[in-house]
């Protein structure tokens, strides 16, 4: 079967699914590398290259074949979802984002090939594969992904950018939906 013959059997049963409902349709999808293969492309200078296997108003699958570089700090707007390692290994470090400030990390993950790890909504991370190399993940989000909050903590800057745009910040000025200037986390003694 095709992969979005095969997605639309499992995923257009979904109606704003759960936390749950949504792992459970990524396993039944029982996607494999070689599944994806024949379509991935080079990152180009980028993160990852992504590409867009499959979209209905109540989720989109996506696979992204990872560079040496590391993606962004990001959130995923109002979606949340599931993201399955297919080959490799990835490095992902979560973020807390308190009132308009810039992230800071909280922690480093590894997730090695074959596991699932979850974004919830508004939660900010950025992945890279770890070792560098040879990381191809699969991505289930609901609802498709739109808003996504993008970080430069080199700047303290956010930016909204568009749903064609991956996790870094754009070059394009027409990816930029919004630009924020963000405050630093200053700690206070008490």
């Amino acid at each position: 079967m095709m992969i979005n013959q095969k997605a639309q059997h499992v995923l257009d049963s979904l109606n704003k699914p759960s936390k749950p409902e949504l792992k459970k349709a990524l396993l039944n999808l029982h996607m494999k590398l070689e599944d994806v293969e024949p379509i991935l492309k080079s990152a180009e200078g980028k993160p990852y290259y992504r590409k867009l296997l499959y979209q209905n108003e109540d989720v989109e699958l996506l696979v992204m074949n990872w560079s040496e570089l590391e993606c962004a700090p990001h959130d995923h707007g109002n979606s949340h979802g599931w993201i399955q390692v297919l080959t490799g290994s990835s490095l992902n470090s979560v973020y807390e984002v308190k009132e308009n400030g810039l992230p800071s990390e909280l922690f480093e993950e590894i997730h090695q090939k074959g596991k699932f790890f979850y974004a919830p909504i508004k939660g900010v991370h950025k992945m890279k594969a770890a070792g560098g190399k040879d990381l191809v993940t699969l991505h289930l989000y609901s609802p498709p992904i739109s808003g996504m909050m993008v970080y430069d903590l080199k700047k303290c800057a956010a930016c909204v950018v568009s749903d064609d745009c991956g996790a870094w910040w754009p070059e394009e000025q027409h990816k930029k939906i919004k630009e924020i200037q963000l405050s630093q986390n200053v700690m206070t003694p008490e």
